[in-house]
């Protein structure tokens, strides 16, 4: 977003300058126009705008809602900018989304949330000894020993010699669909890492940090083969938390099968399940994309461990999911125009324990196949019906309460206020307001 014009201006000569439009009640014969604006050229986006008679415009002209790039938000949101947001005005990022989406960021704030909850005395804090040594959280174990580089790097070696056989697995913090990864069984190929990347452990030098996590070794295999599970979950408030999860994920294929020998370690058709990954391998199949319905693995899953145990599994990711967004809920800076549709990336390894691997901000809305279309039109379709009023015009000062026929594919997660509502009153469904609702069907 050029954002040039607004600069030299003050909040108030801008305002006059640039007046949003005036939204007032339509009869039953006009229109209202909603100008939109967007900085992805997707058919998902522009079809579900243009069904609903929007009208585009560019980022300097007047717009009501905003589907916007991460760096033009940070442009929106930026002080010096000047721009300042009207109530008919909503846009998809609040202004920190990157707590919960960069990888070093989500693991400082969910081990914060522990240490705060433990402080407390809370249950939810519990620990138990570890099988690799040391100690465990029982309740919020759900992300793999993480580390960020270069500050914890003698921490990350300390843990490292207790289990030197284990594979560790480097991201940068800051990118995404792969870039970057790489696994790592000797405390040596990290020093020769280390000296090839031009001093990436001095922060003077280079400001790419990386995380190091525990390699989840034992996947759940399918054929053979590797998969994580993408999930989208809409957040409409952090404060109080309200969140809504779509029922329509997928899971993402490795196109060859899992082998931990340390010959295949560096092959990353075997490890990394990112379509962007993926789709350059010779095994790469076009027609299904490598993908498949979360409702086909939750019935693969009911034939080969039972309804009971798969249910427990689907309620677990639930509480991950929810625990997550509670750890960075005290530092997101919620703003009542800001939406967010995260991308959850989860691992389930062959105990069906679920892992969270990474939150992405902005989840690709580019369709590999048919379905791939189909799912990404209805869910670009149920966040419009979500975030927005019943009469279609965006308006901060709406309660964000969608009626149930609204929700489409999304169903409640966890809505903080509904339960604070509900809470005491025994004559009341409080799974309606729960985190970890019982009648999460997935359908």
């Amino acid at each position: 977003m050029d954002v040039s014009k607004t600069t030299k201006l003050p909040v108030k000569e801008f305002e006059e300058e640039n007046p949003c439009p005036e939204v007032v009640p339509a009869n039953n014969h006009d229109r209202i126009k909603i100008c939109f604006c967007t900085d992805l050229d997707k058919s998902v986006l522009l079809n579900n705008f243009e069904k609903r008679n929007w009208v585009s415009v560019n980022s300097e002209d007047d717009w009501n809602f905003y589907w916007a790039g991460t760096n033009t938000c940070r442009n929106i949101f930026s002080v010096d900018s000047g721009y300042r947001m009207h109530d008919n005005q909503i846009i998809n990022h609040f202004p920190n989304h990157y707590e919960l989406s960069r990888k070093d960021l989500l693991v400082k704030n969910i081990k914060r949330y522990r240490k705060d909850l433990e402080r407390d005395g809370n249950l939810l804090a519990e620990k138990t000894d570890s099988v690799a040594g040391g100690t465990r959280y029982i309740h919020l174990d759900f992300v793999p020993t993480t580390f960020v580089l270069p500050a914890d790097y003698n921490m990350f070696v300390e843990e490292y010699r207790k289990n030197p056989q284990s594979t560790w697995i480097m991201k940068p913090c800051g990118k995404s669909q792969g870039t970057g990864i790489f696994l790592i069984n000797k405390l040596s190929k990290l020093k020769k890492w280390s000296r090839e990347a031009r001093n990436a452990f001095n922060p003077q030098i280079t400001k790419e940090s990386y995380v190091i996590s525990r390699y989840i070794d034992n996947p759940l295999l399918i054929g053979g083969k590797k998969f994580d599970m993408r999930l989208y979950v809409l957040v409409t408030s952090f404060r109080p938390l309200k969140a809504y999860m779509f029922k329509l994920g997928f899971c993402r294929f490795c196109t060859v099968k899992y082998d931990t020998s340390v010959t295949e370690l560096d092959n990353m058709y075997v490890h990394l399940t990112n379509v962007s990954v993926q789709k350059h391998g010779g095994e790469y199949n076009t027609l299904h994309g490598g993908k498949w319905s979360v409702q086909n693995l939750k019935l693969y899953l009911e034939g080969t461990r039972g309804s009971e145990i798969t249910e427990k599994l689907f309620g677990n990711i639930n509480w991950l999911i929810v625990h997550s967004l509670r750890a960075v809920a005290p530092v997101m800076a919620t703003d009542r125009h800001c939406f967010e549709c995260y991308g959850y990336d989860i691992i389930i390894d062959n105990t069906l324990k679920p892992w969270l691997v990474e939150v992405n901000a902005s989840p690709s809305l580019t369709s590999t196949t048919v379905n791939d279309r189909i799912l990404k039109y209805k869910l670009i379709d149920n966040i419009l019906s979500v975030v927005l009023p019943p009469d279609g015009v965006p308006d901060v000062r709406w309660n964000k309460i969608p009626n149930p026929e609204a929700l489409g594919n999304f169903e409640l997660l966890i809505d903080e206020e509904l339960a604070a509502q509900d809470d005491g009153n025994s004559n009341k469904d409080k799974s309606k307001g729960s985190a970890f609702s019982a009648h999460n069907r997935w359908k």
